[in-house]
């Protein structure tokens, strides 16, 4: 049997001549390791059609190249020579090669306390393109944490203020009482409320380092906030973890200021652009607060 060249329909001329922005796969599979772990990630790989009379790329180029990055740590070296190897397969075709990649970050986080320790995942996104002008990142990232409202907790001292006041009328009041009151169900009748809360973040990326500052972003992050959520806990942990929500009062507005600044300080970061959202357990909607700085998402 004669063995004839398969046909390459897309390397035919396009019938109605354009550009077009962005062509690839959206919804790849894709092994990858982050801080150490190795996590079931997800890719989207493109490149521009920049010759108009072409009528389109070769995907499969694109999917092979992404080998580069199954099992190996990611790093922004790795990433620019997927996008380098992107734009060398499609010369002539194409200028921009763009790659997001997208999954949750596994850490191993220890307990307050206690020796114990678990895992915690955070998601995360990595917007990277190629042009003209070099490397583009941007690492966006979801970190949870616990906020207690400085209102109600305002509120609650004021009722039991109220109630120490009527269950001590007569003087003079010994400590050995007091210390018993405080003990009780009649001590503490009122709570304030706290809420689990999210930190969303998009960070641009320097393009002088390498490594992806995505562990050292999480531990700034919950350094600063205070009251990081936990995973397997003793006893004196949660009494801990109560002392750090009572240290740490927010309104969403305090949580995005103390992430401003912050991240001002971060290395390895040109800009940023925050929103944090306290899921209220008083109210049936959400606060938010929002902030940005050098942000200029290229």
């Amino acid at each position: 049997m004669d063995k004839h060249p398969l046909e390459d329909i897309a390397a035919a001329p396009s019938t109605r001549l354009g550009t077009l922005n962005w062509v690839g796969m959206e919804g790849i599979a894709l092994p990858l390791k982050v801080a150490g772990q190795a996590i079931a990630g997800r890719a989207s790989a493109g490149v521009s059609l920049d010759d108009p009379t072409a009528r389109g790329i070769h995907m499969s180029r694109l999917y092979l190249a992404l080998a580069e990055l199954e099992g190996q740590e990611l790093s922004l070296s790795r990433l620019a020579a997927v996008l380098d190897a992107f734009l060398a397969s499609h010369r002539g075709l194409a200028h921009q090669a763009f790659l997001d990649l997208e999954g949750e970050a596994l850490l191993r986080r220890p307990a307050l306390i206690s020796p114990l320790s678990g895992w915690k995942t955070y998601p995360f996104t990595l917007r990277c393109r190629r042009d003209a002008l070099g490397l583009h990142a941007i690492l966006e990232v979801s970190v949870g944490y616990s906020s207690t409202c400085p209102c109600s907790a305002a509120l609650a001292r004021q009722l039991i203020q109220q109630a120490f006041a009527e269950d001590f009328t007569e003087m003079p009041v010994t400590r050995e009482a007091v210390h018993a009151w405080l003990g009780s169900d009649q001590g503490v009748l009122a709570t304030p409320h706290s809420q689990r809360s999210q930190a969303h973040l998009a960070l641009r990326l320097a393009i002088d380092g390498d490594a992806l500052p995505l562990l050292a972003l999480v531990d700034r992050v919950e350094r600063s906030l205070g009251t990081a959520l936990q995973t397997a806990v003793k006893r004196v942990d949660e009494q801990a973890f109560a002392l750090a929500n009572g240290q740490n009062l927010m309104f969403c507005e305090d949580a995005a200021r103390r992430l401003h600044h912050s991240l001002r300080e971060q290395p390895g970061i040109e800009g940023f652009s925050l929103r944090v959202v306290h899921a209220e357990s008083l109210h049936a909607h959400d606060a938010v607060a929002r902030s940005q700085w050098n942000w200029q998402q290229a």
